[in-house]
């Protein structure tokens, strides 16, 4: 779905996804609250979204209060946040609103489907300049997830599910956990999978902060 107010933004985001097999454009909404209605419609009939593509500024409901209302009420509906704007405030709030990525609308194409793709595969993708700013803001103490429930937070991890965790943090992909650990692609995604359940984290985004905040 290709949510934004501005619909040559929406069609120019259309013409492009048009030409790549295996992307569908099932919906388009202005604002946050037409999404809404947007989803409950596809819901309803038995059709659905995998990806929203969800701009931040818009009238009515915004882009971060519709994204925190698609996890809460869409939870297997993804977000990919994206802006013309590349401010910390936006990209901060885009994750703790639950967004699966985030990106800038001056990226590339190529880069616009690839981000699509993984996310719609559960994994992640930022804009570089916004992950290098956050992972800044986060050696400073600044705070993006709740605190741990327990002390020892990766007592419930496998040794292996922890050197998982480690390159997650480092911000490789699932091939190339796979060639630095020998195992199979399979195997890495089980592990990435049991990771994100017990440490009860929604996706690779959360796990990369969860991870830095505590020393990882």
């Amino acid at each position: 779905m290709l949510v934004d107010d501005q619909e040559l933004i929406r069609t120019g985001f259309r013409l492009v996804l048009l030409a790549e097999p295996g992307i569908e454009v099932v919906a388009e909404a202005g604002d946050g609250g037409a999404a809404l209605a947007e989803l409950g419609r596809l819901q309803a009939v038995g059709a659905g979204c995998d990806v929203v593509l969800m701009d931040v500024r818009m009238p009515g409901v915004n882009g971060i209060d519709a994204t925190a209302s698609i996890v809460e009420r869409f939870p297997e509906t993804r977000v990919l946040v994206l802006t013309t704007f590349d401010l910390d405030e936006y990209a901060t709030g885009a994750i703790r609103a639950g967004a699966s990525g985030f990106l800038l609308k001056d990226a590339r194409p190529t880069e616009l489907v690839d981000a699509i793709h993984r996310v719609a595969a559960g994994d992640a993708t930022m804009a570089p300049s916004v992950t290098r700013r956050l992972l800044e803001q986060l050696r400073l103490g600044a705070p993006a997830l709740p605190e741990p429930v327990s002390a020892d937070v990766f007592s419930a991890l496998t040794e292996r599910e922890l050197d998982v965790l480690r390159l997650i943090a480092e911000g490789k992909n699932n091939a190339e956990i796979s060639g630095e650990l020998f195992l199979s692609a399979s195997t890495v995604k089980t592990h990435v999978g049991r990771v994100l359940a017990k440490l009860q984290l929604r996706d690779r985004v959360h796990a990369v902060i969860f991870a830095k905040q505590h020393g990882l």
